[in-house]
């Protein structure tokens, strides 16, 4: 068993070792809104306890063990947030802060069977995946609008930046999971685009917009 505080330590290592090799304790610090203090004894603790490895001027890593603790947690927050969306009718920019509460819930068997009443899910509201039982998931390829050329066509898959206010945004502009856009133009100058989205309503977006937006190459 592991106290809140250390399930959401672990939650956040995972997270920012996705893309980097190690997670500084500063971004840590920032990631969880805590003092850089509490974050070094933290990161004492968990390594104590063998969930994380920690070397001085390189950062922090989880271990195998850690590994598989943040796993479980990271696959019940996405089956709340999936609950929620799918069977309570939470919207994709509420879900996120009601399951942050639920993600702590304890009990392996209550999430294996919301996993199996919902069909067994490979990804959440968010397109992001959700790990199976046995902790393996199977990761978005890291394609972003923005890898995009002139004239590709695509689907979007998932989101990186999940938070509500552009999850929102987003929504109100109806760049959700599932709709194919093409790129109509690229600016150089501050690298928004062009794309026209469901072949008929163009938009203009942000390079903060293409870049957090995974896609996949629209079969033709």
């Amino acid at each position: 068993m592991h106290s809140i505080s250390e399930e959401n330590y672990l939650k956040a290592i995972y997270t920012l070792t996705k893309f980097n090799a190690a997670a500084n304790t500063n971004d840590i610090a920032e990631r969880l809104n805590a003092k850089a203090s509490s974050v070094t004894d933290m990161v004492k603790k968990l390594s104590q306890k063998g969930l994380i490895n920690y070397k001085k001027y390189y950062g922090v890593t989880l271990t195998e063990k850690g590994q598989k603790t943040a796993l479980i947690i990271v696959r019940k927050h996405r089956l709340w947030e999936t609950f929620l969306h799918k069977k309570l009718d939470f919207s994709w920019d509420e879900v996120h802060e009601i399951a942050e509460e639920l993600e702590h819930v304890s009990s392996t068997e209550l999430i294996n069977r919301i996993d199996r009443y919902l069909g067994y899910p490979k990804f959440d509201p968010h397109g992001d995946p959700i790990p199976n039982k046995d902790g393996v998931v199977n990761p978005h390829k890291n394609f972003f609008i923005s890898d995009l050329n002139l004239g590709d066509k695509a689907i979007i898959t998932g989101i990186k930046d999940s938070s509500a206010d552009f999850l929102r945004y987003l929504g109100k502009i109806k760049l959700v999971l599932g709709a194919e856009i093409e790129v109509i133009d690229k600016m150089d100058f501050d690298n928004s685009m062009a794309i026209k989205i469901y072949e008929k309503k163009m938009l203009n977006i942000s390079e903060h917009i293409s870049s957090n937006i995974y896609i996949k190459a629209k079969a033709e």
